[in-house]
């Protein structure tokens, strides 16, 4: 007989969290911590979401998303996990440029930045202070209608050289572009400009490991292979979940899934009132992203010259289509050497790149195949300039795209930081919609990547608490309604 993945899972608890990354992890965590019945939800055979790994023959590990993020986690994972996870995140202090505009190294932070900008671009210090200023002063509440490239020709006009510094790194991190609104670029530029660009030392196994520990230790009931078939809702409010074709009463659900997704397909969309459903249409996904995966032979070590970001491309301009273009010109190339993983002797190599879904998802399955097989190659062609005989060096590479994403955590066109900006308002009213129904998750949080999702979890675990309170309803008994 199949394994029972949820066998021993109560018929109700407090709170149910569909999904786990980052946001969902943390929101799980911290109602656990305030007392709440948790139970955990993963489709998949893995936590992480995104933040997760893979082993390859050899004793390859492969971080999914590892590279970078600011400070701020050191103080969100302090307080919202375990000591152990915050000690163990160290700075990326060689953060590279390679382009035809320029090639330099920088800390990535404020101080390094203005050098970098007054010393090397020659753009005056008053100019460079009122950017850093404006970018600092933004928050949710501003004027949305600038656009990230209106920000930049208002500072710093006809400099391609300059927007290319200063935006690169953020579109990697969040996936922002020149078209999207200035704030969704300023508050994420400002908290890497704090102190710098940080990791995880000790890899994302290392991490999910340590959280996992901590979700048990604070009482959450975590259940992998538990795919959620749908959110129940009666009487106008949630009543549960059906999971792995199981139903399970719940006092309120945290959908961490996609928000389309959520919204369309976990719920339906006659639950929600037509003005919130054409909302929720208009949310636009963020893009999504290839990367080819390339492990070194045990004991060959790469030089960490290389820095530890690298941000190369052959493209004259910086320009969104080009990010996106299946012609790469842009990758992002991150380093990870033994200290990365301390006790390891393998150095990997992950290369980044911009993609949309739909240049893969039309391809016949030979068509797909030799694609991937194309992109691990002209990566190792483009790579061989920054590590010489790369071809001859590695023991292991392959490509992940939109369609490997999607696969893996059921985002839709596997976008890989979730919706656009605008799904942020959408994502707060849900609760408005359906009483008890919360969402958390990658929906343009003013922040940035992992650190935008874990702080967002939070928020969301704080208001599911105050919700509880609130209500104080009863445990709904079951009735003849199905959803």
């Amino acid at each position: 007989m199949p394994k029972d993945f949820l066998q021993g899972a109560h018929d109700r608890y407090d709170v149910i969290v569909i999904g786990s990354g980052l946001a969902g992890l943390t929101a799980a965590n911290t109602l656990a911590r305030a007392g709440r019945s948790v139970l955990l939800l993963e489709q998949h055979y893995k936590l992480g979401g995104m933040a997760t790994w893979f082993r390859r023959p050899g004793g390859h590990i492969f971080d999914i998303s590892l590279h970078g993020f600011p400070v701020g986690m050191v103080k969100s994972c302090r307080r919202y996990w375990t000591s152990e996870i915050a000690d163990s995140i160290v700075q990326l202090k060689n953060i590279r440029f390679d382009n035809p505009m320029f090639s330099l190294t920088t800390t990535f932070n404020r101080e390094d930045f203005t050098r970098l900008l007054v010393e090397r671009f020659q753009v005056a210090a008053d100019a460079v202070r009122s950017f850093f200023d404006t970018a600092r002063g933004m928050n949710f509440y501003d004027d949305q209608r600038m656009t990230t490239g209106e920000l930049f020709e208002r500072s710093f006009p006809g400099r391609e050289d300059v927007i290319r510094l200063l935006m690169e790194p953020i579109t990697y991190a969040n996936g922002s572009t020149l078209e999207d609104p200035a704030i969704s670029y300023g508050i994420v530029f400002s908290n890497f400009m704090s102190k710098g660009v940080f990791t995880f030392q000790g890899g994302t196994d290392h991490l999910i490991k340590l959280m996992h520990a901590d979700l048990l230790k604070s009482g959450v009931d975590v259940r992998i292979r538990a795919d959620v078939e749908r959110i129940i809702i009666r009487g106008g409010r949630v009543w549960g979940v059906r999971v792995n074709g199981r139903e399970i009463a719940a006092g309120s659900v945290v959908s961490n899934a996609n928000l389309k997704s959520t919204i369309f397909k976990l719920v339906g969309e006659e639950r929600f009132d037509p003005s919130f459903r054409d909302e929720a249409r208009s949310v636009r996904l963020n893009n999504s992203s290839c990367q080819v995966y390339m492990a070194l032979k045990p004991g060959d070590e790469l030089d960490e010259n290389l820095g530890d970001l690298l941000f190369s491309s052959t493209a004259p301009l910086f320009r969104t289509e080009a990010l996106l273009s299946r012609d790469v010109t842009s990758r992002t190339y991150s380093f990870y050497y033994p200290r990365t993983r301390p006790g390891s002797d393998r150095c990997m190599i992950v290369s980044s790149t911009n993609a949309r879904y739909e240049d893969w998802a039309g391809l016949s399955r030979d068509d797909y195949e030799a694609s991937k097989q194309d992109l691990v190659e002209t990566t190792l062609d483009a790579a061989s300039k920054y590590v010489p005989n790369i071809r001859e060096r590695v023991d292991h590479a392959e490509a992940s795209t939109p369609l490997t994403f999607h696969h893996y955590t059921k985002h839709l066109d596997g976008a890989s930081f979730g919706t656009k900006f605008e799904g942020l308002a959408v994502s707060r009213a849900l609760p408005e919609q359906v009483s008890g129904l919360f969402h958390a998750g990658s929906v343009g949080i003013i922040m940035s990547g992992w650190l935008g999702a874990m702080n967002y979890g939070v928020i969301v675990a704080n208001d599911v608490d105050n919700w509880l309170l609130k209500s104080a309803a009863a445990p709904v008994a079951p009735c003849a309604e199905v959803s």
